[in-house]
């Protein structure tokens, strides 16, 4: 049976770039929207083009450029809004108008000041207007969480007899939790009348770091477009990250039967992109593209690394676009990854030697973070004159990070086990590891550092 297919709407450069320090200029907009599209991202929210003249003529540049994905450009309730937002779409290949307006008795009371009665008929007569310019608009009950459900459902209605192709349903502050969210999208799929012609979206923000978890559970609940950004950026705590939203769709193809048009070998590159132009910088430890993401200290991991790369790793590092694993040389590494970083620098040792090294490397890697190459080759040199030099092409043949082979992972699965669900690179396929004397001793020390 064929999976579902998800929409993936982008909206890094309007929520995104509303994140403190992260604003962008026309032409770092369209650089990073041309990324977008070498991504793969079904929709594009390219801006809000009333906000500012800067962010109408990003929009209107990258609709007139970049024509493969859908433009999106987001409106008030309002007819200034609206026909702004046109005006810069009007020559996209794939425009759409996106219009939202609040409907949480908090946004109504204290920030729009008005009745719930004038709430609907303003939601009404804004989709009605939007698709008497574009054919395609979307509809987002700003703060629909913390909406009064029957309400919610009320307006939702409304704009969609008027004409809304998608239904955005937003958790605004980050309050809601997955069960309660699916519990609600489910709702709207009861309680709105012609649902089943409307695209059902979810644009989730991170405050109680469930975005991720808020978009997947609405996704099973039938969701099918999820609004997100690269790296997570976004209002406040940010929003839904896309990288974590789409591999976990391609690594648990068991839990999440869908499917989505991202060329995940582009998301590295994209974070690495937006990056650049921010100078907002990734924390290590960020899912998927963070600089950790792949990089392996404690001696039990890179033990298992070595041997195997799917004892620690559920996806390749190319599958994200990450050139390969690191195995980083700190105070909790192991003899076995010490003896082959050695190597990779051209020394060889017996069992003796490498112990010598290993103590003294342990010594400097308390006193600094991470021990590096050059670091190690000054150690060496104190430790012991005798170290074998190798010959440079046998240098070669000894990969720095991973040297285990697809065909080791493959061979080494246990019985029953489902097969890895990213493919591995086909130039991994006959990589070997060494076989030298000082990788026969046993590694009970590097099993000192375990989860």
């Amino acid at each position: 049976m064929e999976s579902a297919r998800i929409t993936v709407f982008d909206t890094t450069l309007r929520d995104g770039e509303q994140s403190p320090g992260c604003s962008m200029n026309v032409e770092e907009k369209l650089r990073m929207a041309r990324q977008l599209d070498r991504l793969g991202v079904d929709v594009i929210e390219a801006g809000f083009p009333i906000a500012s003249d800067g962010d109408f003529e990003a929009v209107q540049a990258i609709a007139a450029s970049v024509r493969r994905p859908i433009i999106a450009g987001l409106a008030r309730a309002k007819r200034e809004d609206i026909e702004r937002a046109w005006q810069a779409l009007r020559h996209a290949a794939r425009p759409r108008i996106h219009v939202f307006l609040a409907t949480s008795d908090i946004h109504l009371q204290y920030k729009l000041k008005v009745s719930r009665q004038q709430c609907v008929e303003q939601a009404r007569d804004a989709v009605r207007l939007a698709k008497s310019l574009g054919p395609d608009v979307e509809f987002s009950p700003e703060d629909a969480t913390r909406t009064d459900p029957e309400f919610l459902f009320e307006v939702l209605q409304a704009v969609v007899d008027a004409g809304a192709a998608t239904l955005n349903i937003p958790d605004t502050v980050g309050f809601t939790t997955p069960e309660e969210f699916k519990t609600l999208i489910l709702a709207i799929r009861q309680r709105v009348r012609g649902i089943e012609n409307v695209t059902i979206s979810a644009h989730c923000h991170n405050d109680l770091g469930l975005a991720v978890a808020n978009t997947m559970a609405a996704v099973a609940a039938g969701a099918r477009q999820v609004e997100c950004t690269i790296n997570g950026i976004g209002e406040r705590a940010g929003n839904a990250s896309l990288e974590e939203i789409v591999m976990a769709i391609r690594v648990r193809p068991e839990r999440y039967p869908y499917a989505t048009g991202i060329a995940t070998e582009q998301l590295f590159p994209a974070s690495q992109l937006l990056t650049e132009i921010t100078g907002v910088p990734v924390q290590p430890n960020k899912a998927i593209i963070g600089r950790n993401a792949f990089a392996h200290e404690a001696g039990i991991h890179q033990d298992g690394m070595l041997k195997n790369p799917l004892t620690y790793e559920i996806m390749m590092p190319q599958s994200v676009g990450v050139p390969d694993s690191r195995l980083v040389l700190g105070k909790h590494s192991g003899r076995h990854a010490l003896g082959l970083r050695c190597e990779k620098l051209g020394y060889a040792f017996d069992r003796r030697e490498l112990d010598e090294v290993y103590r003294r490397f342990v010594v400097l890697a308390d006193k600094i973070k991470n021990v590096e190459d050059h670091h190690l080759l000054q150690l060496i040199r104190e430790t012991t004159d005798q170290a074998v030099r190798m010959p440079p092409a046998h240098v070669e043949t000894i990969p720095l990070a991973i040297a285990a082979s697809a065909n080791a992972a493959a061979n080494s699965r246990p019985p029953g086990a489902k097969p890895f669900p990213v493919p591995r690179p086909p130039e991994r396929k006959d990589a070997k590891l060494p076989l030298h004397p000082m990788a026969e001793h046993h590694y009970e020390e590097d099993y000192l550092w375990g989860v």
